[in-house]
């Protein structure tokens, strides 16, 4: 007798194999089903998502909260649609990219842990041709970190830290040994610093920085472009050091009045290029030191330099500094130098100066007479430190104003502009909104 076997039984209008629905988006169906049943409020792990899609794939979250950390390992494009937060519960950094090609758009990242040494954040990216875009993070220790990241996008985010002291929280966006990369347009506030650390040819564009430590702190960051952004109630808002080749330009730099800040912070860096920057109401309006190599040289042209404390300050100067039509406008110190070099080795040249007291009779717009500038009794404070308590007393003005009168000493001269610019007509200062 044969033996009985059960028989599978098929529905006719079963489909076949060939014509079966891919398990991958079925799957995820179900997810979403499964996720829409549960109770209002419960939040779903991250991971098993990014683990199911295929690498290349755009996963589009729905709409919820969804708990991290968690870590994506393929190149996909993950959005949220301005739907979806992603909460790292306290601990570790809420979302870790290791692979190239990534996307990540529309998210709210929240909640990462709290560890300096770990670099928790919102987002550690270690991948190339990244792009972040469209963003909110906040309640994080750091927010955007790209760590060997080439050719990457972070532009149109918003970034918060914690609101503690300024050097307890993290950066806002840190960029380690990354080049190529593009930050614009993005909003960043309540934060550390944004860091840029051996990281060259990279472009800062747009961004709006506020109610920081630095704006941008940049060491060993040649050939970097910083250009139109806006830097408002930071203790500092741009500090170089060891970075030849830098470009700021077009960016307005206001309000940085910590007592040891600046607008503009240049430290043995050589061969840069500040241009058209709009420098109001800082301590420093720009700080600098000479070029690292006498055949380079800094190069300052066309700035409005206004209502700051000192307009431009180069400590141990030998010169290698080049200033050219620039406008000084309200400064309590116009000009400041300190150093054992030669003074005159600086070029200025047609500059605007407010207390120019020259004639233009031939009116070309250059003043007919070179203008100078001499140290009085503010050698005081410069020759010795401890002495910088009493700046800007009524003591020290009396003083300032005694010696002009009826000078004890001989001034020295430290700057000589021969083609000073009468008075030319320009857009108000740009803290007037």
């Amino acid at each position: 007798m044969a033996k009985w076997r059960p028989m599978l039984y098929r529905s006719p209008s079963a489909p076949s194999a060939a014509r079966r629905p891919p398990l991958l988006p079925t799957l995820l169906l179900v997810l979403a089903v499964i996720i829409h049943a549960l109770p209002a409020g419960a939040a779903q792990p991250l991971q098993p998502w990014l683990d199911a899609v295929a690498a290349g794939s755009v996963l589009r979250l729905p709409a919820g909260e969804y708990r991290g950390p968690a870590v994506i390992s393929k190149p996909l494009t993950l959005e949220g649609n301005r739907e979806v937060i992603i909460d790292g519960g306290g601990k570790g950094t809420v979302i870790t990219i290791r692979s190239d090609d990534v996307t990540l758009r529309g998210l709210h990242l929240r909640a990462s842990g709290d560890s300096h040494d770990s670099i928790d954040g919102g987002i550690m990216a270690e991948g190339n041709r990244l792009l972040i875009e469209d963003n909110r993070i906040d309640d994080v220790l750091f927010g955007i970190s790209l760590h060997r990241s080439r050719d990457s996008i972070v532009r149109h985010n918003r970034i918060r830290s914690r609101p503690v002291d300024s050097a307890e929280r993290g950066d806002g966006i840190r960029l380690w040994y990354s080049s190529g990369n593009r930050i614009e347009g993005n909003d960043i506030a309540q934060i550390r610093d944004i860091t840029v650390s051996n990281a060259t040819h990279n472009r800062f564009i747009g961004n709006r920085v506020r109610d920081s430590r630095r704006g941008l702190n940049f060491l060993f960051a040649q050939r970097t472009l910083v250009e139109g952004n806006l830097f408002e109630f930071n203790s500092t808002g741009i500090i170089a050091l060891n970075s030849a080749g830098i470009i700021i330009r077009r960016n307005r730099i206001l309000h940085a009045m910590d007592p040891s800040g600046a607008g503009v912070a240049l430290k043995e860096t050589d061969a840069a290029l500040v241009e058209n920057n709009e420098i109001v109401h800082c301590a420093h309006g720009i700080m600098a030191d000479s070029p690292m190599h006498p055949i380079n040289r800094i190069v300052f042209i066309d700035n409005l330099i206004a209502h700051n404390i000192t307009g431009v300050y180069f400590y141990g100067a030998k010169g290698g500094h080049v200033a050219i039509d620039n406008r000084f406008q309200s400064n309590l110190w116009p000009v400041t130098i300190i150093g054992d070099g030669d003074p005159m080795d600086d070029v200025w040249l047609n500059n605007e100066w407010d207390d120019y007291e020259g004639f233009d009779r031939n009116n070309d717009g250059i003043g007919d007479t070179p203008h100078e500038l001499y140290a009085w009794s503010d050698r005081i404070w410069m020759e010795t430190p401890s002495a910088r308590f009493f700046r800007n007393s009524p003591v020290l003005e009396l003083l300032d104003f005694l010696e002009r009168l009826a000078p004890f000493a001989p001034p020295t001269l430290i700057l000589r502009d021969n083609a000073p610019r009468m008075g030319k007509k320009k857009a108000e200062p740009a803290f007037r909104r």
